[in-house]
């Protein structure tokens, strides 16, 4: 028996009652400006003297570059300059990178030698329109000498394949297998072992504008301004400004609003190199944002790519003990942020259940195809799924109601240590679960699922209970490695919070540029409950990296939890010199006064008081009213750090905590499945999701109806398909299908809340929830409908061909052809 000793959880924090703000459906204070088309995003920005820049992209998805003659193009109206791979390879450094080895996999923004995925970006043409620059990428000759692709990650991993990255030696950048708890003795001991293989095919997330950047480099200050829609523009500064090779003081990434991205501008690196690298050759500002080709085909963060072979162990009655999992993972051609999303997976692994070892190996696979990177769920979305279905695969095989399996193997006891080491800090699934079987009428699409099977017509219900982990650790990124190359523990968030002379509150962000979320009511919300005013008149605004503190921006769902943090840093501060300065003017004793309707007033006297205002105006115009240490002004930042974290162990049998913050959720899906066509159509749709303390329930009501969006297109339609030859077939919105509001039904919600102990108010994220369930909860109900067939789904996304296929095989199992 494997034994660990764990640290200290945290103080238990005590959450405050009444809240004024915490809670309420606000409208969003962001609307305003976006409804009016006033966002201002990078698509809408020019500078004087700006040009534009357009990429040529390979043809061919491995293929030897020979020769690159620009002639032609250069001497096109309105160009500036032609840069080649070999050109910008001379201007730049490598791109950022995380993964294992990078140096053996070097990522650059335009190929060098080689391409190896369709869409990899040769040559960047810049002149003075889009248009003249597109023009001048017909007149550029590329000459390749063609190599055999390879596509499928299975296939990459054979003796014999060809090489994505000839110094790697093989298309495995990572294997390795870790057992968490007594993975033997829980297989041994099992009554019952249920083993399955799943198939998750790469999708991507899709936002409304693609990711761009305007560069402006000064040749006189040597200083570079890029304004990018990626949402880490704090926390890359350093990394962008050594692949452009400059001084990381000397590049300013400004924001602008995201436009949509669920991820897929998490960093989003290339766009702000090629823009940056082109303005300092050409001394102009430059434009480059991508097109819908260029983002589908060659963007940063492609999703997951998965294979599972999977074995859970259990006993007749159905307590899971434990689960081993093999997993092979297509990163494609680049693995920026080498394994990190497993680290997802690991946070969450045994989903809500308390079973006690894991096994799970990982195998990252090279192919040519796009780089895999961050969507909805990073990763963990695909765990959920895998777990789902073999829970849900196990109830079937010992004959038990889906529901009496899940319930009978939850946690109830917090907090909960998970083999791996991470903390499920609360919860509370039975709640979850019953409220969820009440919103979906449960029993009732039962009854209902047994007359429509008289009639011959195939009705599921697709039940699952899931976790969604918030607010990761830096370490998830590097207990991969027994000597890791960047044991980095910080990523940090900050606000800083200033009150004018008349009162009048100002929240500087430092990441978090609208990506479709809503940081600035949250934010809004959050100051107007510490300080007893309206959300809608506080001023929110954002600084780039040059006078910017440390932030890291969305992700993991951290945004809402290390905000509140730093908002109650920043808040603490600015009260207790509020507090000074009140007592000084009332002459009273601080410890006689308290904080009452947005002021301070002399406890049990209501008619002695100071409001901020009163306050405010005092230390902004009248120095000497005040002892003379007392500064002038009210303004206050705090640098917020992860609330709970804690390091692996050396051995890495135990990850340490790195996602303690556990959200859950209950989806139920109803489904008809027609059989003849393989369509699937949604009869009903509910889901509950406990996100600890809400801080706006109508935000995350939105989060969930579009993440379930997301995950009814990860389920039944979005797919980024290759062909053998590793040519892109699904590049344009002509063949790679996104749910419309006809095939997204009306969702019943339902929300439960168990606050964390640990954090300011009990709040957890709560940003992805819809697309980490959704995907587990219509398979689960396909399934269901098809179950009476002997039909079994495997393999993500449903299309209707798959589906046929898997109703054909099973009737020629059957005999009946």
């Amino acid at each position: 028996m494997t034994t660990v000793d764990r640290p200290a959880t945290p103080p238990v924090r005590t959450h405050k009652e009444g809240r004024k703000w915490v809670g309420q459906s606000i409208r969003r204070v962001e609307d305003p400006k976006f409804l009016r088309g006033r966002g201002g995003y990078i698509g809408d920005m020019t500078l004087p003297g700006m040009l534009h820049a357009a990429v040529l992209r390979s043809p061919h998805a491995h293929a030897v570059i020979t020769g690159i003659d620009v002639v032609e193009a250069l001497a096109s109206p309105g160009v500036h300059t032609v840069i080649t791979g070999e050109r910008a390879a001379q201007l730049c450094d490598p791109l950022p990178d995380f993964g294992p080895d990078p140096a053996k996999h070097t990522w650059r923004c335009l190929a060098v030698d080689k391409v190896r995925y369709v869409g990899e970006g040769v040559a960047v043409v810049v002149a003075d329109s889009r248009y003249l620059a597109e023009d001048a990428l017909a007149l550029i000759e590329v000459e390749y000498e063609p190599l055999p692709a390879v596509v499928d990650p299975e296939r990459a991993l054979e003796d014999g394949a060809a090489l994505v990255h000839d110094d790697l030696g093989s298309n495995c950048a990572y294997d390795r297998t870790f057992d968490f708890g007594d993975v033997e003795r829980d297989f041994a001991e099992a009554d019952v072992i249920v083993t399955d293989r799943l198939r998750w095919r790469r999708s991507g997330g899709q936002p409304l504008e693609t990711v761009g950047a305007v560069a402006d480099f000064d040749h006189a200050t040597g200083e570079l301004t890029v304004h990018t829609n990626s949402l880490s523009f704090t926390s890359y500064l350093f990394m962008v400004a050594g692949t452009l090779k400059i001084p990381a003081n000397k590049l300013d990434v400004r924001p602008v609003p995201a436009g949509g991205s669920f991820g897929s501008k998490l960093f989003a690196t290339k766009p702000s190199v090629i823009a940056g690298m082109c303005s300092r050759e050409v001394g102009r500002p430059v434009q480059y944002l991508e097109d819908r080709v260029d983002n589908i085909s060659n963007c940063d963060h492609h999703g997951s790519d998965r294979v599972y072979d999977v074995r859970l162990a259990l006993m007749r009655d159905g307590t899971l003990r434990g689960i081993d999992i093999d997993t092979v993972d297509d990163y494609g051609a680049y693995i920026q942020f080498g394994v990190g999303h497993h680290g997802n997976a690991l946070a969450q692994v045994v989903g809500p259940y308390a079973m006690t070892s894991v096994r799970y190996r990982v195998r990252a696979a090279m192919t040519n195809k796009n780089q895999q990177g961050a969507y909805r769920g990073f990763g963990s979305e695909v765990n959920n799924w895998m777990l789902e279905q073999m829970v849900d695969k196990a109830a079937r095989e010992l004959d038990l109601d889906p529901v009496e399996i899940r319930r009978r193997n939850f946690i109830r006891e917090f907090p909960h240590f998970i083999p791996t080491g991470n903390v499920y800090d609360s919860g509370d699934y039975d709640a979850v679960l019953d409220k969820a079987l009440e919103l979906s009428q449960y029993e009732h699409w039962r009854s209902e699922q047994t007359k429509a099977r008289e009639q011959g017509r195939c009705i599921g219900i697709g039940l699952i209970t899931a976790q969604e982990r918030s607010v990761f650790s830096a370490t998830e990124f590097w207990f991969w490695f027994d000597e890791p190359g960047a044991p980095v523990t910080s990523m940090p968030e900050s606000v800083t919070l200033k009150v004018d002379a008349t009162g009048g509150i100002t929240a500087t962000l430092y990441s978090c540029a609208f990506w479709g979320n809503s940081p600035e009511t949250m934010v809004a919300q959050l100051v107007a409950e510490e300080f007893d005013c309206d959300p809608h008149s506080v001023s929110i605004v954002y600084q780039g990296s040059k006078n910017g503190l440390p932030a890291t921006g969305p992700g993991g769902s951290r945004t809402t939890v290390m905000l509140a943090g730093a908002v109650e840093g920043a808040t603490a501060k600015i009260k207790a010199k509020a507090l000074r300065a009140a007592a000084h003017l009332m002459e009273a004793d601080p410890d006689d006064l308290e904080w009452v309707d947005g002021g301070y007033q002399v406890k049990g006297v209501p008619e002695q008081r100071k409001t901020l205002a009163d306050i405010a105006i005092m230390l902004h115009l009248f120095k000497h009213s005040f002892p003379e240490d007392m500064e002038s002004g009210l303004e206050e930042s705090k640098v917020f750090d992860h609330p709970y974290t804690t390091m692996p162990s050396a051995d890495r049998k135990d990850l340490g905590v790195f996602y303690p913050f556990m959200g859950h959720a209950c989806h139920v899906p109803v489904v008809e499945v027609d059989i003849e066509t393989g369509a699937v159509s949604f009869l009903a749709y509910a889901a509950v999701h406990d996100c600890g303390t809400l801080v706006n329930p109508r935000s995350l009501a939105g989060h969930i109806v579009g993440g379930t969006a997301q995950g009814i297109g990860t389920a039944l339609y979005e797919e980024f398909v290759y062909d053998d030859d590793g040519q892109l077939l699904t590049s344009s919105y002509l063949d790679y299908l996104i749910p419309s509001a006809m095939e997204v039904p009306e969702l019943k919600i339902g929300h439960h809340e168990t606050p964390s102990p640990y954090t300011l108010h009990g709040i957890k994220g709560g940003g992805e929830g819809g697309r980490m369930m959704a995907p587990a909860a219509i398979n689960v109900a396909v399934n269901d409908a098809l179950a009476h067939l002997g039909v079994r789904v495997t393999e993500l996304p449903i299309t209707p061909d798959r589906l046929r296929a898997a109703i054909r095989a099973a009737g020629s199992a059957r005999g009946s052809g």
